[in-house]
């Protein structure tokens, strides 16, 4: 414990005179038909020369948690999609290779992981899924008028396979030309600084095919059953081969 907390204090310490600066922000969710998101955040962070010797040993070392990094980046070094009452999973953290220039240097750090419930869903019809955005997962910045996306910052929503967009507020950025087509074959959509999050919208609909409902069906059947289901499956075919042999020599 005494090696710990000596190895913290040195960190700590060498922050006093460490300078990074974050420059850019790109979070990118993507949606899946369960109703979580995968999330990748990537962090473009300038550091003077005094610190590039600091974050080159800082990124070899093993027993940095988190937080040890945002006390040396700052409080821009956070999930910015986060379901408080879930948490996240699948965390990863990787603090890219250095480049340097003639100031210093610059390194892409990045942050993935997994956020259950950032979508709702109902079944209004046979194979027709709807889907809503939860507004409430956004971890941004607070401005007067409620949360928006801070300075140099980009979010980007990839939407499920074969997914069709019914509604969305703010009007993304991008693609440009969306709007005018109604964003006809549109699967992914970004969003830059200043752009108001508090009463962001996005609604959506999948049409699963026949043969993706039998799956799905399968699929719910096995969870339940386990290899019990396939067991009463092959009964089933088996039975019913028999049957129509049965019948076809009668």
């Amino acid at each position: 414990m005494a090696v710990i907390f000596t190895f913290s204090f040195v960190l700590l310490a060498g922050t006093a005179h460490s300078s990074y600066t974050v420059t850019a922000i790109n979070t990118t969710v993507t949606l899946n038909t369960n109703t979580s998101a995968e999330v990748i955040e990537v962090l473009n962070v300038s550091i003077s020369n005094t610190s590039v010797k600091q974050y080159s040993s800082d990124r070899v070392a093993l027993n940095l948690s988190l937080s040890d990094w945002q006390s040396l980046i700052g409080p821009s070094l956070v999930q910015h999609i986060i379901n408080p009452h879930t948490g996240v999973s699948d965390f990863k953290f990787l603090p890219g290779p250095l480049e340097n220039e003639q100031y210093g240097g610059r390194a892409d750090i990045i942050m993935s992981y997994v956020v259950k419930n950032v979508t709702t869903v109902s079944e209004p019809s046979p194979r027709k899924f709807l889907y809503s955005f939860n507004p409430s997962v956004f971890n941004f910045e607070h401005g007067v008028s409620g949360e928006i996306l801070p300075q140099n910052s980009t979010l980007n929503i990839v939407l499920p396979p074969g997914a069709q967009i019914l509604s969305v507020y703010p009007i993304p950025d991008s693609p440009v030309y969306g709007f005018a087509k109604n964003y006809q074959n549109v699967s992914e959509f970004s969003w830059f600084y200043g752009e108001p999050l508090s009463k962001f919208t996005l609604n959506f609909v999948v049409t699963e095919g026949l043969e993706e409902e039998v799956f799905g069906f399968l699929s719910a059947i096995y969870q339940r059953l386990g290899v019990l289901a396939y067991i009463i499956i092959a009964i089933a075919i088996i039975s019913f081969v028999a049957y129509t042999y049965y019948r076809a020599t009668k």
